[in-house]
């Protein structure tokens, strides 16, 4: 698997800002639906990419 390290960091980063947004919802900024959309959308293509890769390897 040859996963960036800057990829996972901003999948982590991402990962905060939406934790935080849904603990303490009244400091998420007015751009919080966006950072939820695009880590949403991150996270897929991060997982489908480590799916195909899993796959390949077992083939």
């Amino acid at each position: 698997m040859n996963i960036s390290k800057t990829s996972v960091r901003l999948l982590i980063i991402l990962n905060i800002l939406v934790l935080l947004g849904q603990v303490w919802t009244d400091g998420a900024p007015p751009f919080a639906r966006w950072i939820n959309i695009l880590f949403l959308a991150a996270n897929l293509s991060f997982l489908i990419f480590f799916q195909s890769q899993n796959n390949t390897k077992a083939q």
